[in-house]
């Protein structure tokens, strides 16, 4: 398994560096450069996530928002092939 991970310091603490570390058979890491969001495909997703929220009759309750970002994700599901395009971004190739 492949895990980007963008430059948060969380990311650099040394629990962190331990438990991937005991796990470096089944999981290969990637940092992505500092101040890189366009890099990273977690990026789209959100942009979309909040594009969909942000759309109809705007969220009056965090529960209005809760079922709106869990109705998005369904969607997702759904729909392998929309989250496959995240990778087909030309800044995101490297990812795919």
């Amino acid at each position: 398994m492949f895990l980007v991970l963008d430059n948060l310091r969380v990311h650099h603490r040394k629990l962190v560096k331990v438990w991937l570390e005991d796990h470096k058979e089944q999981i290969e890491i990637f940092f992505l450069p500092s101040y890189s969001p366009k890099l990273n495909p977690d990026e789209y997703l959100n942009g979309d996530l909040k594009q969909r929220t942000r759309s109809g009759l705007p969220s009056k309750t965090e529960e209005d928002l809760k079922k709106k970002t869990r109705s998005f994700m369904k969607t997702l599901q759904r729909r392998p092939h929309h989250v496959s395009n995240y990778f087909k971004h030309p800044k995101i190739a490297y990812a795919a």
